[in-house]
């Protein structure tokens, strides 16, 4: 379960309006106001398929380009094929070793490696990190741990400066402003409890693609909730009834079932 994930890029204000990624309907959904021109490539290469895919979920969510390996081997292809600007690298892998790895990565330039290991010891971080890693994180982590982690190793490697993530959020008949916490509905002012404006987010940001539940209670109540589950379907009807037209019949804050939900722009 993954919180939210921090957009990086170089300063330059502008409007964007993108055709894929986030929002991949330039039509229906615009990021306004927002401070980047690049983002960073992120290869993550680990052979646990759930943790993988919740660490792609979190960072393209928030506008990074992520490819993913599950072994040694196949990493250093995708490596040469894909040039990442940041390399996270589980030790533990089937066939080539992560050590190994790191090794071939480091050889062959300066490219930013976080390894992301289960090996907790302090020889084991110490011995990552003679092997020619930047950082070194610990299983398990939270997302917020990890964001930093990436912020400040791209940032030590002068990749990209001070990230900004988009401070206005527009899709369907929604917008909000991120900054100011204000929200409005087809033009008019909608009042939000920090939670429901939080879930509104996480489901704007990612705007006609699957918000699985556990994401969303990771995204909203941190990765150590452990209460009722009901809360997010309790917190999803509030918002139906501030955004739709008829709440019992959503058009944009849709369920799919036994998944989670997708704002649909």
């Amino acid at each position: 379960m993954l919180p939210s994930f921090a957009f990086l890029g170089v300063h330059g204000e502008f409007t964007v309006v993108p055709s894929s990624g986030l929002f991949p309907d330039i039509r229906s959904a615009t990021i306004v106001t927002m401070t980047a021109v690049a983002t960073a490539r992120i290869l993550i290469v680990e052979d646990e398929s759930t943790l993988a895919d919740a660490m792609r979920y979190g960072l393209e969510r928030e506008g990074f380009r992520c490819s993913v390996a599950n072994d040694g081997s196949v990493a250093l292809s995708r490596f040469e094929s894909d040039r990442p600007d940041l390399v996270l690298l589980d030790l533990m892998l089937p066939g080539l070793p992560g050590e190994d790895v790191c090794r071939a990565i480091r050889r062959s330039g300066s490219t930013p490696i976080i390894i992301v290991s289960a090996k907790t010891s302090e020889v084991d971080r110490v011995l990552g990190l003679e092997l020619g890693a930047d950082d070194y994180i610990t299983k398990p982590f939270s997302s917020r741990e990890l964001v930093a982690r990436v912020r400040t190793v791209l940032r030590r490697a002068g990749l990209v400066s001070e990230g900004a993530r988009p401070s206005v959020l527009e899709a369907g008949p929604v917008r909000l402003d991120i900054e100011k916490h204000e929200a409005r509905v087809n033009g008019s002012p909608v009042s939000l409890p920090p939670k429901e404006f939080m879930l509104l987010e996480c489901l704007m940001r990612r705007a006609g693609k699957l918000c699985t539940r556990e994401a969303l209670i990771g995204d909203v109540w941190g990765p150590d909730y452990f209460g009722d589950t009901r809360t997010l379907d309790v917190h999803v009807k509030r918002l139906r009834t501030k955004i739709e037209d008829d709440p019992r019949k959503p058009r944009y804050l849709r369920t799919i079932r036994g998944l989670g939900y997708k704002f649909e722009p």
